[in-house]
């Protein structure tokens, strides 16, 4: 989030989309029902479902699964064509009045500038901004050119690289770096000016052909279009807007572009940085935010900074690679924090590494893992499947069950050596063998040895959480874990410390990285996790002086936060983001300080929020380019004039002391300083600007394109458990959701939890009920390309027919939480069948998220 749950209660208009709040985080929906209650506030819910979230909608828009990006391009073409925008948050706080290079082609086709078709890639030289200076009332030749080529067609505008050069060579031309000194037009009429372009991206996506790709009837999409842009009618910055989203949005092959979207509407409107706005992800429960942070995706290293690759031959090269350099009009100023990477990195290996990493040896920098290959999770699945993975450590995953392609999951198991789990209940990963369908007789051919461990349950071990705010909250173990069962840290380190006894006494081919890794606990075999967090904080490991202050940190000592850390050595630090969570003052993720004194939802000293104790992100752009905020009622940060310093409710996000004269950019992170509609070379891999394609499996051809109806990057793997459907068999979209009464896989083994919920069931349209001759309680059978799902049939009016594109197109929903694990209670009640049979492997090409929200099947009675 770059809000948080409380700050919700701040809004003046809510669109939730991809999410259930009300059912899926009913805890952190009353702030939701606050804003209604106390501030009038208007919520507009889109959905497939008619969920209980849409109850409590002002408005509520059924969509097709899959088509989001069709609504919200729709939605910043209304926002332009109306004028209901924010001009100068626009021009002074994005990247608005950029330029671009000469050459970039908008994807009319389906296709960006630069498509090489035979590496499945983009160059992205193009995706540039121009170098130079102020254009403002100008155009210039390389203007004229650029689109004259355009008018002649694609590839005269350097549009895709013609197939003989493709032959040549598969791997695009690495990428130049971002100019320092960019063109800009602050009137925004430049024709290759980031507002210009984006203008035209999304002129295609009128009212008439968003009804045609989502099923919205257009007067629908009107009013929800309208009342969303109606806070910055008449040119009023005082209102406010969020967009709250969750899983809905990222699980498609497009889903990062979606999110994307929203962003830039955001910015479009001025509503990011602001008490009431951003753009907020409701994370899984409740620690998906901490495992991400912690570095649980594997192209980032902890606090995201980037993993190595093969081509980092040394520190040095890493950090050329992934330091950016300052990039914005000449003058404007621009923070560009990250321009810190050296610091966050050396202090990250001095973290890992101890007394050896020095200097002299890069701080241990080769004792990294540089992965050459994607290892996401589709691709590990396909590994394993293909014999390059031997064995998994399962921890806390169900894998089988969380998919996508459960019988692909399966059997990738039956071809490893090993597997190892780690749970509180016997799950399907740990009794894969045990799937419907396999005879004892393929049971006896199964080689995986699976061993289990017992592991401790959430309540039973202390540490700390990171929920979707980026609180950072510790808690206390109720019980202890019962028999034989274990901390989870204790296991792994005890597996840790058996394999270094292992290297010391053997040796190896490499067996510095174990031998060398810093394991200065109390308790080796049991590493308290308050001395993990300290760790994390990070610590002086010589004597530090502030030059401005005069502050003095003593060796030894932990560090107040990130500010402090060094790129010589002399300070570690587990996870940059993470420093000042757990000072010298103490824990602050165990404070319980209940003040309010903005009334705004701060409470400045109830846990610790990350970065900085910061609640709010990007919170210099809650106020003009002078320094007063938009909003005097909802005051988050502001200039002091006399103490010449930003002050407030909130913690700056900002430079302390930047005056506003000097024009610095509120979004410290981006190297330009400012928020990107537009996003250069280095930052996504399909695409500068979200274009609507559909989902890999869908009932039409992209009405847009239809030559190029898919997300052009997404890669789809060649086992015989990687088919797709054709709309012409499987002709309903179908989706997957979760219930209020179960937690994601495992309550299924709670007694409680199944009385609630006894038995799958499969939620279908009426009318689609009454064209199949099915009645509720009917049994039935979902089947798409790659499995078949059974369950009860659901018959409701949540869910109606749409037209799609002039085709009349069904969607169904099912709840995703059974498996073929399973208790006495629900024994004959249930066909142990996963939700995930259905899905397909394929993903996002950024963010590596399986599509399990918008895929293909037929329906037939059991």
């Amino acid at each position: 989030m770059t809000n948080g749950w409380i700050d919700i209660k701040n809004t003046d208009m809510m669109l939730i989309m991809g999410g259930n709040p009300a059912e899926n985080h009913p805890c952190g929906f009353k702030w939701a029902m606050e804003a209604k209650r106390n501030r009038n506030a208007k919520l507009i819910s889109v959905d497939p479902r008619f969920t209980r979230t849409s109850s409590t909608a002002d408005l509520f828009v059924q969509i097709r699964a899959g088509s989001d990006i069709a609504f919200l391009g729709g939605l910043i073409r209304y926002a332009i064509a109306n004028n209901r925008i924010a001009k100068e948050y626009l021009v002074n706080y994005t990247n608005a009045a950029f330029i671009v290079k000469e050459g970039f082609k908008l994807p009319e086709d389906g296709l960006y500038s630069g498509f090489n078709s035979a590496a499945g890639s983009y160059d992205e030289s193009t995706w540039n901004y121009q170098e130079g200076g102020d254009f403002s009332g100008k155009t210039d030749a390389a203007a004229t050119s650029a689109h004259a080529a355009l008018a002649a067609g694609p590839a005269a505008a350097a549009g895709h690289a013609n197939p003989a050069q493709a032959a040549q060579s598969v791997t695009p031309t690495p990428p130049p770096m971002l100019p320092p000194n960019v063109a800009y037009d602050l009137t925004l009429q430049h024709p290759r000016c980031v507002f210009q372009l984006m203008k035209q991206q999304y002129s295609r996506y009128t009212p008439e052909t968003v009804e045609r790709i989502t099923g919205i009837p257009k007067d629908q999409y009107l009013k929800a279009v309208d009342l969303f842009t109606s806070i910055r009618k008449d040119g009023d910055m005082k209102k406010v807007a969020t967009i709250i989203y969750a899983v809905g949005w990222t699980q498609h092959s497009f889903g990062t572009q979606i999110i994307r979207t929203a962003a830039m509407i955001q910015l479009l409107l001025g509503n990011v940085g602001r008490a009431g706005g951003g753009v907020n992800a409701l994370r899984g429960h409740s620690n998906i935010q901490g495992a991400t942070d912690m570095a649980g995706l594997y192209d980032s290293l902890p606090g995201y900074l980037k993993a190595p690759v093969p081509d980092d031959k040394d520190l040095a090269t890493y950090l050329k690679r992934t330091t950016p350099g300052t990039s914005k009009p000449a003058p404007w100023n621009s923070m560009n924090y990250y321009a810190n990477t050296p610091q966050f990195m050396v202090s990250l290996l001095k973290s890992l590494y101890g007394d050896a990493a020095t200097k002299e040896n890069g701080f241990g920098f080769d004792y990294l893992p540089k992965p050459g290959q994607d290892c996401s999770w589709t691709h590990i699945w396909d590994d394993m499947y293909n014999g390059k993975i031997k064995g998994m450590m399962a921890f806390g995953m169900n894998g089988v069950m969380i998919g996508p392609d459960t019988n692909k999951n399966i059997n990738a198991l039956k071809k490893a050596d090993w597997l190892v789990v780690g749970e509180i209940y016997q799950d399907e990963t740990s009794e894969f063998w045990r799937a419907p369908g396999i005879t004892a007789e393929e049971q006896r051919n199964i080689k995986t040895t699976v061993y289990r461990l017992p592991c401790a349950g959430f309540a039973e071990k202390d540490g700390s959480m990171t929920n979707s705010a980026r609180w950072v909250t510790w808690k206390y173990a109720a019980v202890p874990p019962p028999g034989q069962a274990r901390l989870d840290q204790d296991i792994v380190a005890q597996i840790f410390l058996r394999v270094r006894d292992l290297y010391k006494r053997d040796g190896g081919k490499f067996p510095d990285p174990i031998l060398n890794l810093n394991w200065a606990y109390a308790d080796a075999d049991h590493p308290p996790l308050s001395q993990v967090a300290m760790e994390l904080n990070g610590k002086a490991l010589a004597d530090l002086k502030d030059g401005a202050t005069g502050e003095v940190i003593k060796a030894g000592q932990q560090l107040p936060g990130f500010a402090w850390l060094k790129d010589d050595g002399t300070t570690m630090c587990g996870n940059w983001i993470y420093s000042g969570m757990w000072t010298e003052a103490g824990s602050q993720i165990q404070r319980r300080g209940t003040e309010d004194p903005s009334g705004l939802g701060v409470y400045p000293n109830w846990a610790w929020s990350w970065p900085a104790n910061r609640r709010v992100l990007y919170n210099r752009a809650s106020c003009d380019v002078t320094g007063k905020p938009w909003d005097s009622d909802r005051k988050q940060i502001w200039w002091n004039e006399a103490a010449g310093k930003w002050v407030g409710n909130d913690v700056p996000d900002f430079k302390p002391d930047s005056n506003p004269k000097d024009h610095m950019g509120p979004f410290i992170m981006n190297p330009e300083g400012v928020g990107r509609l537009f996003a250069p070379i280095g930052v996504l891999a399909d695409g500068p600007f979200p274009e609507h394609y559909e989902p890999i499996e869908s009932p039409i051809k992209n009405p847009l394109h239809p030559d190029q109806s898919n997300n052009p990057l997404v890669k789809k793997f060649k086992t015989p458990y990687d088919k797709f459907g054709s709309p012409e068999e499987y002709s309903i979209v179908c989706t997957t959701y979760r219930l209020t009464e179960q937690y994601h896989y495992w309550t299924k083994n709670n007694p409680m939890n199944v009385q609630l919920i006894p038995e799958p069931f499969v939620e279908i349209p009426v009318e689609l009920a009454d064209e199949k001759g099915i009645r509720g309680t009917d049994k039935i059978k979902v089947i798409s390309a790659r499995g078949t799902y059974i369950a009860k049939a659901f018959v409701t009016r949540r869910l109606k027919p749409m037209m799609i594109d002039g085709k009349k197109v069904y969607q169904i929903g099912l709840p995703i939480h059974q498996g073929f694990r399973g208790i006495d209670e629900d024994e004959g009640r249930n066909a142990r069948t996963p939700a995930n049979l259905l899905t397909p492997a394929v993903a996002d090409p950024n963010a590596h998220t399986p599509e399990s929200k918008g895929f293909l099947v037929k329906v037939e009675k059991a």
